[in-house]
């Protein structure tokens, strides 16, 4: 029984033997109407203001924890948007209403970075506060790769489940599952999985849409199991009998390959590796961002009562592109730009989930993308064609897999509204301080070997330093060093020729079309001893 249930049953007693009480447990007046008589003169009665007395201060520690509630944080990682493709940033043939909204009442950063230009890279450092770079098996993963953060490293996620808060990871993982590559039980429990590495709930994509298995894989298990069609996933060879794009075209319906993907058929459309089995298990590819937009729904519904942390990775915009029927044709770009408004309706579903659940006000948001765009991508989706005046990477040099700003600088917006002022940032931040940052915002540290790339920018990213970081990584096949001022690419050997060392004035040459290397030698001196220093850091 809880203690005040113990109390209105006192009180039970007393309205039985003393009559009617002229308030309530929660506002006592200790007084007997019928014979103007106080109940502190009871025995019962002295008891009961004992009790008032504790209720009282229960009801104020209550409202204390109450007003101290940690936040909760959540980050949305969209896939392959580009820092031109939001509105905010600038662009006018698609409009994104709704991150516009959160940017508008948070705070938008102009000079924001992932790690890498692609995906693995990029979310391995956002999630363990490690340079991708600094191991050698951090690539593109394939579909049945093993998990490549392994449950003895430390992960963000275990840093807030460490601190009380409940966790979850929903959509686009692309980090690897099980042990050893290609020996996953697909129809079973999958192992070692997510709640290995800090996430109490997971729902995700094993890779990528583009890639085998095209399941949902939930806690560690295929989502919706079909018992009549096992799952069996190859990236070696076909199953016997298993159509795929080179030999069965016409089984093609919905999107054809440009380049590559042209092995296992799934819903119409063509993917890298090959699949057989799945059933009733098997994605819809327009439904993607609805199963996601629903999964983080249901996580914030349940959980809104307690702290959370929740990463969402969306599918939009990275190939397959075929968003559901409703956005379909509703930009003039054709499915990449449809894909764009998907993703800004998935970003309203979140935000309307969280003001219902009245915990809007004190929910940090981090609203940022994996790379650069990229615009073909290996399926004729005519998105090159129909662009027009759009240009995914801003003003912007690169697009993603290129060592280039539109690789790296990403889309960034911080939103917290009962703790961050709107308005616009030039800090130089990096997903790679995230780790650290929110160890800050918690009042948690790093354990000792953890995270050893990270720093504490929480300043900047609620708005309170407009410097950020001294300078940033960034990877993509050779590495970069940017100060937000000067950019150094180092010469490296590039097959039959030698590419010469490159150095950016951003300031002035944002788009680096100049090559200043020779006229700074100094400044070229000086990035590449950063470069070098941070190459031979342990």
């Amino acid at each position: 029984m809880s203690f005040f249930s113990l109390c209105n049953c006192l009180f039970v007693y007393l309205q039985k033997y003393w009559g009617t009480p002229s308030a309530s447990i929660n506002n006592i007046k200790l007084y007997n109407i019928k014979t103007n008589n106080t109940m502190k003169n009871h025995p019962v009665g002295r008891y009961c203001v004992c009790l008032t007395a504790l209720v009282s201060a229960a009801e104020m520690q209550a409202a204390t924890e109450n007003t101290v509630r940690k936040p909760n944080v959540i980050f949305i990682v969209a896939d392959d948007i580009g820092y031109g493709d939001l509105s905010c940033y600038g662009e006018q043939t698609v409009n994104t209403p709704n991150v516009d909204a959160l940017a508008a009442s948070g705070i938008l950063f102009t000079d924001a970075h992932a790690t890498a230009s692609t995906s693995t890279p990029s979310r391995y450092s956002l999630f363990t506060g490690c340079y991708n770079w600094r191991r050698n098996d951090t690539g593109i993963a394939p579909g049945d790769a093993a998990m490549i953060i392994r449950p003895d490293q430390h992960t963000i996620a275990d840093l807030f489940r460490e601190k009380g808060y409940t966790t979850g990871a929903i959509g686009k993982w692309h980090l690897g599952l099980g042990d050893k590559r290609g020996e996953q039980d697909w129809n079973g429990t999958i192992t070692p999985g997510l709640k290995d590495i800090g996430f109490d709930y997971s729902c995700i994509m094993a890779a990528t849409a583009d890639r085998v298995p095209c399941v949902w894989i939930e806690n560690s298990r295929i989502a919706n199991y079909d018992p009549s069609a096992p799952v069996y996933v190859s990236y070696k060879e076909n199953f016997p009998g298993e159509p795929t794009g080179k030999d069965n075209p016409e089984l093609m319906t919905k999107l054809r390959p440009s380049v590559g993907h042209n092995q296992s058929i799934v819903n119409g459309i063509p993917r890298i590796g090959y699949m057989k089995g799945g059933g009733k298990a098997l994605w819809k590819d327009e439904n993607i961002a609805d199963t996601i937009s629903a999964k983080a729904v249901g996580f914030i519904q349940k959980n809104s009562n307690r702290p959370f942390f929740l990463y969402v990775g969306t599918n939009d915009i990275h190939v397959p592109r075929y968003p559901h029927p409703r956005f379909q044709g509703k930009s003039p770009m054709g499915l990449r730009g449809d894909a764009i408004l998907q993703f800004d309706w998935t970003v309203s579903t979140i935000v309307q989930a969280l003001k219902e659940a009245g915990i809007y006000e004190n929910t940090l948001i981090v609203l940022t993308s994996d790379n650069g765009p990229v615009v073909d991508d290996g399926y004729q989706d005519r998105a090159a064609e129909l662009l027009g005046k759009h240009r995914p990477w801003g003003n912007l040099r690169g697009t993603k897999y290129s060592i280039y700003e539109a690789g790296t600088r990403v889309p960034f917006i911080v939103s917290w509204p009962s703790q961050v002022k709107a308005g616009v940032s030039p800090a130089l931040v990096s997903h790679i301080d995230l780790y650290a940052s929110m160890a800050a915002l918690i009042d948690t540290q790093k354990p000792a070997g953890a995270a050893s790339d990270s720093r504490n920018q929480l300043a900047a990213l609620l708005g309170k330093n407009q410097k950020g970081r001294e300078y940033i990584i960034e990877s993509s096949g050779t590495l970069a060093v940017s100060t937000g001022e000067w950019k150094y690419i180092p010469g490296r050997n590039g097959g039959k020729k030698q590419v010469p060392a490159q150095l950016y004035h951003l300031k002035e040459d944002i788009g680096e079309k100049k090559n200043v290397a020779d006229k700074y030698p100094e400044k070229v001196k000086e990035l590449d001893a950063i470069l070098q220093k941070e190459k031979n850091r342990k």
